[in-house]
């Protein structure tokens, strides 16, 4: 299990918390926040009775800015992360970066747009994720492109590959 949050210059640190959090058992101290989308993924009756107990203890549900959000989703076009990353992502990446809080997550595709719009990341059982450069190539012909899909020339699937 990870350590408590750290305690920053004596002010308690903001942090973000992903789905994955309200899965286990983690300690966590200081001002918690979440998305309204994670609260609907919750549909375990473990994780929706760990997220009330947060909510007593003063975790706050709130939406980021619509700013945020564009810078959000603008960088997961620059990594290339676009394809796999939801919604309910982009708004915490987002959340995080209007509050300037760290994120606690192990989701990869999270961690590497989190690198490039530099929000720190905190796994909680996973190791850390270093920046992932993409590509995208189809698995008939070989040519690349821009994105996932069907290949112009020959039909066949274009595949994320990492570069």
């Amino acid at each position: 299990m990870p350590a408590p949050f750290p305690v920053r210059s004596g002010l308690l640190p903001k942090a973000v918390l992903d789905a994955s959090f309200f899965f286990g058992e983690f300690p966590a101290e200081g001002d918690l926040f979440t998305v309204p989308q994670v609260v609907d993924e919750l549909k375990d009756i473990r994780a929706k009775g760990n997220f009330e107990k947060w909510c007593a203890r003063g975790l706050n549900v709130q939406s980021p800015a619509d700013e945020s959000r564009k810078r959000v989703i603008s960088a997961a076009r620059a990594t290339k992360d676009i394809a796999v990353i939801s919604g309910t992502d982009c708004d915490l990446l987002a959340l995080a970066l209007d509050l300037g809080a760290d994120l606690y997550t192990d989701d990869f595709a999270i961690q590497n747009v989190a690198l490039v719009i530099g929000v720190k990341t905190i796994p909680l059982l996973q190791r850390k994720a270093g920046r992932v450069h993409w590509k995208y190539r189809c698995s008939g012909c070989g040519r690349y492109a821009e994105q996932d899909g069907e290949c112009p020339v020959c039909g066949a699937a274009i595949k994320r590959k990492l570069k």
